[in-house]
């Protein structure tokens, strides 16, 4: 797609000057362009100042490949689960480290094609609203239950063992969940993390869960040490635990989110002599009926007691698992519980409308046209 060198180029420069402010600096600033931007995407005009270009610039990044160019770019304008209010100075240090090259040498070369790289979609994003054609790609054109093609939020309502469930979807990282009591992190059979600068579910999560100083660094890695302990109690110390167990840890600094518990679930055995997993659809069923039994005993153990809980796209990343096939794996054993009377409030948490379509498609039965079969 050809993009207008004039639309672009406005579009760049009120990207340097989002990522020299930051988030929080957004309001009274003059940026017309990417105003313009997100009204022609279909930002909802009732919301506080600033809010329509921060929802425009997720939506856009969350179209980058998933790895060090999406993560570079989340780090650069302040999008990253705590950076927000970072100075910009910390924010582009974070940024150059995911490339392992100098501050300088990252402001003259990577950072110049991330942000460009994010002008590209914005221009994108508004010319598919534009033209009727969002969503053909599977990354965009699902609404939101607060109106506007870019809401991040949606319910679903079901029927399951003759009664409506209303099941809540989120269409963004897993970072920025607020106010659920248990989120669910993928895992290795070994409950060995990924390390922090990584793009995964489970990477995120220990990002968020950090405690980091006012310049970024690290003042405290919970969840590893929680595994730990948990492995030692357990008895599980230098082995592997069969798929489908969960071990719960606290949830560290994202308790300041509203967030109590994480669950680890161990879904994906690595392949012997390389960086490979493989998860089957049956272990994340049996790991998906373990958290719902975890959840289950700790319940009453706090105040309030615990009823929400999160699920990403088990299995659906280097797992390997299709985005059907993963919520198809999970679905199985929450409609079980949910059958049998249980009242927890259900989540799913994914990173693009698309995605978002398949929880709805799942949960009402519907199986993709490529998959049905004549029943007669």
């Amino acid at each position: 797609m050809a993009l207008p060198g004039s639309e672009y180029s406005a579009l760049l420069a009120e990207l340097k000057e989002v990522r020299r402010a930051g988030l929080v600096r957004l309001r009274g600033r003059a940026l017309p362009a990417l105003e313009a931007a997100a009204e022609a995407a279909g930002a909802p005009p009732a919301r506080p100042p600033g809010a329509p270009i921060e929802v425009l610039l997720r939506r856009a990044v969350a179209r980058l490949d998933a790895g060090t160019l999406r993560s570079a770019a989340e780090y650069s304008l302040g999008l990253a689960q705590g950076t927000r209010d970072w100075p910009a100075s910390s924010r582009r240090a974070r940024a150059a480290s995911l490339y392992g090259v100098s501050v300088e040498r990252f402001r003259k070369d990577q950072e110049v094609m991330v942000l460009g790289q994010v002008a590209e979609h914005i221009v994108r994003l508004a010319a598919d609203a534009e033209t009727g054609t969002a969503g053909v790609d599977g990354t965009d054109g699902v609404d939101g239950v607060d109106g506007g093609g870019l809401g991040t939020h949606r319910t679903v309502e079901v029927r399951t063992a003759g009664r409506t469930v209303r099941l809540t979807v989120h269409v963004h990282p897993v970072d920025l969940l607020r106010d659920v009591d248990v989120i669910v992190s993928p895992s290795n059979v070994h409950l060995a993390l990924p390390e922090a600068y990584k793009s995964s579910v489970a990477a995120s999560l220990r990002r968020a869960a950090a405690v980091h100083g006012v310049t970024g660094e690290v003042l405290a890695d919970p969840l590893p040490a929680e595994l730990r302990r948990w492995a030692e109690l357990h008895g599980t110390s230098g082995r592997a635990v069969r798929p489908g167990t969960v071990a719960a840890t606290g949830a560290g600094a994202l308790e300041a989110q509203g967030i109590r518990r994480i669950y680890h679930a161990a879904i994906a055995v690595p392949r012997a002599g390389t960086n490979d997993y493989d998860v089957l659809p049956t272990d994340v069923t049996r790991a998906v009926s373990r958290v719902l039994a975890v959840l289950a005993e700790e319940h009453g153990r706090h105040a309030p007691p615990l009823r929400s809980v999160c699920f990403p796209l088990l299995g659906s990343g280097r797992g390997g698992l299709s985005y059907e096939v993963s919520l198809r794996a999970v679905w199985g054993a929450v409609e079980a519980e949910l059958a049998r009377g249980a009242h927890w409030d259900v989540h799913f948490v994914v990173r693009t409308p698309g995605a978002a379509a398949a929880v709805e498609r799942v949960a009402a039965g519907i199986r993709p046209a490529h998959d049905r079969r004549p029943t007669g």
